[in-house]
């Protein structure tokens, strides 16, 4: 855990298996800017993270899930997505509609979302109905049946699901620049999986991915808004006792590691023949990784090129020029790999022109670096998001799980916002002069032959 962790000294008794066991409770810390934060490692090894912020009427409630896309065989791909729609379609105490109508009955809302590294099954609700709404979620996470009924009926529902995608050539163009960064790398296919993966996973490869993959100590739960942490680690345990998750005593599972770094494929560009009003164009290169100590420089230089109205892409290219009405950069982090890219849509008559624009502004900011001032307000940005973003519980929530899960330690907000001061101007250019000379691979997906674009490093 971060340094500024410090044990409470107290310790819950274990009422399942392995009862010689204690859990082990610590303050993680009294924020100015948050609540007070505690973590509870359960003697199975499920952790159970807590931000008590009086001031809120609700709260939410999150299960994570250290099991994402990447985790799956090239026969599994979409088997962790399939799983998240399956989980809510009933237990053995509970039908699909009981799961649903209990929580909405409150005024509260379920939902769950699937990344190539994590799973997350989450709830709203009014800080009354938090008992509710943890007995309701345990037992759809840890005790789901999967009925073969249900397996087909979602199999349905997704295939209509990745159809749909493949209607948005707005969100096929991310996946089309991941296949050309990674390849046939786990982290470079569809989280949905494909119908070629899809049409034939059958129930027992699902249910054997559920039982080997959602283990306790792969679990990380999280909760942020008016609670007792000692009360909500109770109705943990009551909600998980007698289900496959009330296991013998074990480890926390260690977060990903960062070693050895994913292999990226050499730059490409790969073309997606579509009959589209606009082209949608991704052109980026591998980044960094998400321990690396430079991310927090690489968020004040993707502000600067292409985080904001404010920034030089926009400007350039939407605000002087008229040529796009979307333009961004973007950083995603994994945790032996990366990305840096920039996108753009635009009208397929103007791709050439704005892929000029953008190939020459990142070599300007390689070879010049970014100024002072647009260091200031890269900073500024980064802070303001950061901070602005903690204005809910559900977002509060979701810092505790990925800090835990995906970094094995949960920075303080004043170390975070520290963090962000301390990036200096060179700290910036000489990542961006490393980032941006890299040769770039191209995604592009609208009214184009395979041959209509090359590699430009």
């Amino acid at each position: 855990m971060s340094s500024s962790a410090a044990s409470t000294g107290r310790g819950v008794t274990s009422t399942g298996p392995g009862s010689a066991s204690r859990a082990v409770t610590r303050t993680l810390s009294d924020d100015p800017l948050g609540g007070t934060v505690r973590r509870t490692v359960l003697p199975s090894g499920l952790r159970v993270l807590t931000e008590a912020i009086p001031a809120m009427r609700s709260v939410s409630f999150g299960i994570w899930v250290a099991v994402g896309s990447r985790d799956e065989t090239g026969s599994q791909a979409g088997a962790a997505h399939f799983l998240e729609h399956l989980l809510f379609k009933g237990t053995n105490k509970r039908s699909a509609l009981d799961i649903s109508a209990e929580i909405e009955a409150v005024g509260g809302e379920t939902n769950a979302f699937t990344t190539k590294e994590y799973t997350c099954y989450y709830a709203r609700v009014l800080d009354e109905d938090l008992p509710l709404a943890i007995d309701v979620m345990c037992d759809a996470v840890a005790d789901s049946v999967l009925a073969a009924a249900d397996v087909e009926t979602e199999r349905g529902v997704i295939l209509e699901e990745i159809a749909m995608h493949d209607d948005e050539p707005g969100d096929e163009v991310h996946d089309l620049f991941a296949r050309a960064v990674y390849g046939d790398h786990p982290l470079g296919r569809l989280i949905s999986g494909t119908e070629e993966t899809v049409t034939p996973m059958t129930r027992r490869q699902i249910q054997g991915f559920y039982r080997r993959r959602y283990t306790a100590p792969q679990i990380v739960i999280a909760a942020a808004g008016n609670l007792d942490h000692a009360a909500v680690v109770k109705l943990v345990r009551q909600a998980l006792r007698g289900t496959p998750l009330d296991t013998d005593p074990a480890a926390p599972a260690p977060h990903r590691a960062a070693t050895p770094a994913v292999r990226t494929k050499p730059a490409a560009t790969l073309v997606e023949p579509k009959e589209t009003e606009q082209a949608h164009v991704i052109l980026g290169c591998p980044g960094i990784d998400r321990t690396d100590d430079r991310r927090f420089a690489l968020g004040v230089l993707n502000n600067v090129l292409g985080g904001g109205m404010s920034s030089r892409l926009f400007q350039e290219i939407r605000e002087q020029r008229g040529l796009a009405y979307s333009v961004y950069s973007y950083a995603s982090q994994y945790a032996d790999s990366g990305v840096f890219a920039v996108y753009a849509g635009c009208a397929p008559g103007k791709v050439d022109e704005v892929l000029d624009l953008i190939r020459a502004e990142l070599a300007r900011v390689a070879a010049e670096g970014i100024t002072e001032a647009e260091l200031a307000r890269g900073k500024g940005m980064s802070k303001g998001s950061f901070v602005l973003g903690l204005e809910d519980t559900g977002s509060r929530m979701s810092r505790l799980a990925k800090g835990e899960l995906l970094y094995g330690n949960l920075m303080p907000v004043d170390d975070l916002l520290a963090r962000v001061d301390a990036v200096t101007l060179a700290d910036v250019n000489t990542l961006a002069a490393e980032l941006l000379g890299r040769p770039m691979s191209l995604a592009v997906v609208g009214p184009f032959d395979s041959g209509s674009f090359t590699v430009t490093g």
